[in-house]
């Protein structure tokens, strides 16, 4: 490949470990016993943990969230401080609401019907649509370009003491996921993310020189809730569990590579780039970027291509009976790997400092 990628791989064990799911009823007695709220659960799919929207009796909604067991509690403590940070720096950002017990604790322990020691967040429920369910026009994408330069701003100056985690998610540790590539379908597949991981290779020591703070790294149309009816359309950003401190350019990356289309027309090329320079246009009104950080991020996008293609693959095996839920995405990927894999390292360097017509 031209690059040594051996290196050890950055998965985090939630991510390869299995634990028993905990069904709504039980999810309904646990609200009531340790928030004193009765109500109705409802299940949301989700890669590792039980979450549940939870409809109180009086007529409320939150968020209970029973973290998958190989979670470590000083990283759910340093998502709940991030929230409490975000809300007292810029109260106005459309993010959830963090809730104790009634003890006033914030990350209480239960042990599951399974006998499964277990950590439980409760959280505001965001009302809308989840991006991924609808469209957007070009103002309204600059709005979410906004809302992730906001978003920065409030996350500058905040750090805990596991904001430095190694995230199997955060694309900086691309390379340590090279093992995985035997999970990707032999032939062009393969092809394109071993391409994709040569070029991160290469701009890696510039990467490793850029900016940083701790930044929610996971923009994505799943995790943004919107009201097309409301003048700001985006009405809440959710799920910081891959919140990390890594470089504002892999952020600002992550929220553009999922603001390329989902299809592609077959022999009618396009720049996969046209909708989220959008949402770059509205980032740029409210923060910076260097040169050199707009250089990076187009293969920092085709990077984060790669990663979801190393972990979905991999996991679907692991977990064939959730292998719709982790899969959703990644076949829209390939398409893009391919038009990635079409165009010159130049050509990709030049996706967002080229004037536009």
């Amino acid at each position: 490949m031209g690059h040594d990628l051996q290196t050890k791989p950055a998965r985090a064990s939630e991510l390869s470990e299995a634990c028993h799911l905990v069904g709504a009823a039980e999810a309904e007695a646990i609200a009531a016993r340790v928030y004193n709220i009765q109500g109705t659960a409802t299940r949301f799919e989700t890669e590792k943990d039980d979450t549940f929207l939870l409809h109180s009796a009086d007529l409320r909604k939150f968020v209970l969230k029973i973290a998958h067991p190989s979670e470590r509690i000083e990283e759910l403590d340093f998502q709940v401080a991030l929230l409490r940070h975000i809300a007292e720096r810029a109260p106005d950002l459309p993010v959830p609401r963090a809730h104790c017990d009634i003890d006033g604790v914030d990350l209480p322990k239960v042990t599951t019907s399974a006998g499964e020691r277990r950590v439980v967040r409760l959280i505001t429920f965001l009302a809308g649509t989840p991006l991924d369910r609808t469209s957007s026009t070009a103002p309204q994408r600059e709005r979410i370009g906004e809302v992730l330069a906001k978003l920065r701003h409030a996350m500058a100056g905040f750090s805990h003491p596991a904001d430095s985690r190694t995230l199997a998610w955060d694309v900086t540790h691309l390379l340590d996921l090279s093992d995985l590539l035997e999970f990707i379908p032999a032939g062009s597949k393969r092809a394109w993310t071993i391409r994709a991981l040569e070029r991160f290779a290469e701009i890696k020591p510039q990467l490793d020189q850029c900016r940083r703070q701790v930044l929610h790294n996971d923009f994505n149309t799943s995790n943004l809730v919107v009201d097309p009816a409301s003048p700001n359309f985006l009405t809440g950003v959710i799920d910081f569990g891959d919140a990390v401190r890594t470089a504002i350019a892999v952020d600002v990356s992550t929220a553009l590579m999922n603001q390329m289309p989902r299809t592609l027309s077959h022999g009618c090329p396009r720049d996969l780039f046209d909708e989220p320079r959008d949402v770059l246009r509205g980032y740029l009104r409210h923060a910076d970027l260097t040169d050199d950080e707009l250089k990076l991020i187009p293969f920092l996008a085709q990077g984060r291509l790669a990663v979801r293609a190393l972990l979905t693959c991999w996991r679907a095996e692991l977990f064939p009976e959730n292998s719709r839920y982790i899969l959703r995405n990644t076949e829209a990927g390939w398409a893009h790997l391919e038009w990635f894999n079409a165009l010159s390292t130049s050509q990709i360097s030049e996706l967002l400092t080229r004037e536009e017509p």
